[in-house]
């Protein structure tokens, strides 16, 4: 009896160590089979812990948002205006936050900045950045885009582009073509700044700007090339010293640009020792320029945004007689982009931020001038009778020139193999020669 106890015994133990065995290799295969779904299921396109897996170019507009909720977006930006800046921290981050629950995070650097290291990490096989949205255009972006630096094609994604932007308007940068990888984001135009209590009639053209420099010297200078706005007042100089942009409009040619530039070396050597400091130096960019301008050490500024000198005057920096205008053939004018980098993390947030920065409502506040007066990128005929009737109410602001005077004197701008090849030439005969 004992015996036959014993016996029921062991069995009883065998099969508590089988259950046991079993319970332990299901256990095991359980979290074998969980752990296969979570390194094969598809990550959130918006996830920062892995890499993306599906590919938001195939997903739809509200898949895009879901993936991106709960993220961080990385927007590397010119970072070189107070007021821009505070417009990207409060109104546009608040919004996104609000809206679509991403945070955004600006990130202040110069385009060619962030160009060069995108093209370190791509030569570096680094798929990873930690950018996910640029400010970006002009050569900046023809070098971008030849390098394959950028994602894409995207922009038909948008719905907000879709909806209110004429893709025909933003169909090249520069004469670039944009092919769908750069999405507008505003419009700028060149303009003159002065202040009426000191000169009751600016230059009329660059004849009479040029007979007005040399008869007040030291009253007049330009930012440093490659500065944005010093680099446009280059091109108009030299539209001026060629007779129009006419001749240039047809791509870069070398030939064509190693003549050319030489009427436009000209002309700026003969203004030269009549320019603040008699051109040993000049300002480093645009907001230096305004500085001087501000301190009256010279009579003119020069900002390629139509609101700036509004902009100044309602903070109270510029006096309330600043005006602007612009000589005869020189209102200069061109679309600025957004653009997404090949190896963005957060592509999903790219796209969300991308497309919330062409909102009727965030273009508005963009074309305010207390907030920065970036002309808006949407096609009036493309918005709804409110939002049309909300753009054709905004105050532009006291110094604002209106787009029929900014149209009538419009020229556009040349390719940006002309402007590289004319910031060098700057940089070698007039500043270090």
């Amino acid at each position: 009896m004992t015996h036959f106890t014993n016996h029921k015994k062991r069995l009883a133990s065998a099969a508590l160590a089988n259950r046991q065995r079993a319970h332990r290799l299901f256990s095991i295969l359980t979290g074998l089979l969980i752990f296969l779904l979570l390194i094969t299921a598809p990550l959130p396109v918006g996830a920062r812990g892995g890499e993306e897996v599906t590919d938001p170019l195939t997903m739809e507009w509200e898949e895009i948002v879901a993936s991106a909720r709960g993220s961080e977006v990385s927007f590397y930006m010119w970072g070189g205006s107070t007021e821009i800046n505070t417009w990207i921290d409060m109104k546009v981050a608040e919004g996104l936050k609000a809206e679509y629950e991403v945070t955004l995070k600006r990130v202040p650097m110069d385009a060619s900045v962030f160009v060069n290291k995108l093209l370190a990490e791509k030569q570096a096989g680094r798929d990873r950045s930690v950018i996910d949205l640029l400010w970006i255009n002009g050569e900046n972006f023809r070098n971008a885009k030849e390098a394959d630096l950028l994602w894409g094609p995207y922009v038909r994604k948008l719905p907000n582009f879709v909806a209110h932007v004429d893709p025909a308007s933003a169909a090249t940068d520069f004469g670039f073509p944009t092919d769908g990888y750069e999405a507008p984001y505003g419009k700028a135009w060149f303009v003159f700044e002065y202040d009426t209590a000191k000169i009751e009639n600016p230059p009329a053209d660059f004849d009479e700007l040029t007979a007005w420099i040399k008869a007040n010297p030291g009253r007049f200078t330009y930012p440093q090339p490659p500065d944005f706005t010093g680099s446009a007042f280059l091109r108009l100089a030299f539209y001026h010293a060629n007779g129009g942009h006419e001749a240039f409009m047809e791509g870069f040619e070398e030939n064509l640009a190693e003549k050319s530039v030489e009427p436009l070396i000209a002309w700026l050597e003969d203004i030269e020792p009549y320019l603040w400091q008699e051109g040993r130096s000049y300002p480093r960019d645009s907001a230096a320029l305004d500085a001087l301008f501000e301190r009256g050490e010279v009579d003119f500024s020069m900002n390629y945004n139509v609101s700036h000198a509004s902009n100044k005057i309602a903070t109270g920096q510029y006096p309330d007689t600043v005006r602007t205008f612009v000589p005869k053939d020189s209102a200069l004018f061109n679309l600025h982009f957004t653009a997404i980098p090949f190896n963005s993390p957060n592509k999903a947030g790219a796209l969300v931020l991308s497309n919330y920065l062409l909102s009727p409502e965030i273009q508005l506040s963009k074309n305010d001038p207390a907030n920065w007066g970036d002309l808006t990128v949407l096609d009036p005929g493309r918005l709804d009778a409110a939002d049309a009737a909300a753009f054709a109410a905004l105050d532009q602001g006291v110094a604002t020139l209106s787009l029929e005077a900014l149209t009538s004197e419009a020229v556009p701008e040349i390719s940006s193999e002309y402007i590289e090849f004319l910031e060098s030439a700057w940089d070698e005969r007039i500043l270090r020669k």
